[in-house]
């Protein structure tokens, strides 16, 4: 089997091709697409389909975001933070420029959407869910398909496909819903929490308690 390469070319953040990446993968797309969100406004965000099922989130790496994530996994390993649900589906990003497809997957694993019988997300979902998501990461590396349909997606945009060796300044991360654990320790008034999914993180990170995406 071929080795898959170490990095790939970027997604661009554009519905159309992630719903494309999504459809290839096995995602029914007639029950649950990828829409652009405009803005925070409300009158912005009431155009957005409901329920949303998944945010995935494009932004600018810059040095202080940076130090302040770093900062925050250090927290997050040496303090612990509010428990996060044993199902949830989490891998780390090891291929370079694959964060499009990392939040992707996130997104599509951990939200309650239909995916199509012995589709490859459905394969590779059932096949990693006891691995860890060292393991799962080295999973995505050696299964070609998925490589194949990062690229074919990446080259759908409507920008200019970049060279799989370039260092982009922006990068994906992903937020969904997850069930609260129950703990014995306290009670908790939310039945749901937020968590962003990140493959470079140190694993997901809990944002608090949520009603609803949106």
């Amino acid at each position: 089997m071929a080795a898959t390469p170490s990095r790939w070319i970027p997604l661009e953040s554009n519905p159309d091709v992630l719903n494309q990446w999504a459809s290839k993968a096995g995602l029914v797309t007639s029950q649950a697409e990828f829409v652009d969100v405009y803005g925070l406004d409300v009158d912005l965000l009431a155009m957005v389909p409901k329920p949303v099922k998944a945010v995935i989130l494009l932004f600018p790496i810059a040095q202080t975001i940076e130090n302040r994530r770093k900062v925050e996994d250090e927290r997050v390993k040496n303090q612990g933070q509010h428990p996060v649900d044993p199902t949830v589906f989490y891998i780390k990003q090891t291929i370079g420029n694959a964060c499009g497809t990392i939040g992707l997957l996130h997104a599509l694993a951990n939200a309650d959407v239909t995916l199509a019988p012995e589709s490859p997300l459905e394969k590779f979902i059932d096949e990693c869910k006891e691995m860890t998501p060292e393991e799962r990461a080295k999973a995505l590396e050696t299964t070609p398909l998925f490589a194949n349909i990062h690229a074919e997606a990446a080259s759908s945009g409507q920008t200019t496909a970049t060279e799989a060796d370039m260092h982009t300044d922006l990068h994906f991360t992903c937020f969904v819903q997850a069930p609260d654990p129950p703990r014995t320790d306290v009670g908790s008034s939310e039945p749901r929490r937020l968590l962003e999914l990140d493959g470079r993180r140190v694993g997901p990170i809990d944002r608090g308690g949520v009603d609803k995406l949106a």
